[in-house]
């Protein structure tokens, strides 16, 4: 029984190490409006796990989310947030049950979050970095 919880735990650390590679190829945007220029990678984790609803500057955010299974989404998750798909599920699943909490919304893919953000002087996302452009500003995670 030590040999298969010692093999999982090798397994899960090496998935939550390959993801952290990838999280480079992920990015934060916001509307290019955006005073910020920077935001810290605890400030997005309490944004996404609804435990923050304003920027650092105090001006009200909008996370928006991708679906389940996409590759920005488990990059994003798994590399910056630090959370699987399951412990995501069973955090919000909590949250939701006790009234405490709403998971941010589905906007769609890469694209659409971006143009969505594009759109929203109040809004946050994710996509990959081949994906960005003009349309929004990336913030540098310290």
């Amino acid at each position: 029984m030590k040999i298969i919880v010692y093999r999982l735990t090798i397994l899960a650390v090496l998935w939550m190490v390959s993801l952290a590679a990838y999280a480079d190829d992920v990015v934060v945007i916001v509307h290019p409006s955006n005073a910020l220029t920077e935001i810290s990678v605890s400030d997005v984790k309490k944004i996404y796990l609804g435990k923050k609803k304003f920027f650092p500057g105090g001006e009200k955010v909008i996370p928006g989310d991708q679906p389940k299974g996409t590759q920005s989404r488990k990059f994003f998750y798994g590399g910056i947030i630090g959370k699987s798909e399951a412990k995501l599920k069973s955090y919000w699943s909590r949250l939701i049950f006790t009234g405490k909490g709403t998971p941010p919304k589905i906007i769609g893919f890469d694209r659409v979050v971006k143009e969505w953000v594009a759109g929203q002087p109040k809004a946050m996302g994710y996509i990959m970095r081949s994906e960005a452009d003009d349309t929004v500003k990336i913030l540098d995670l310290k």
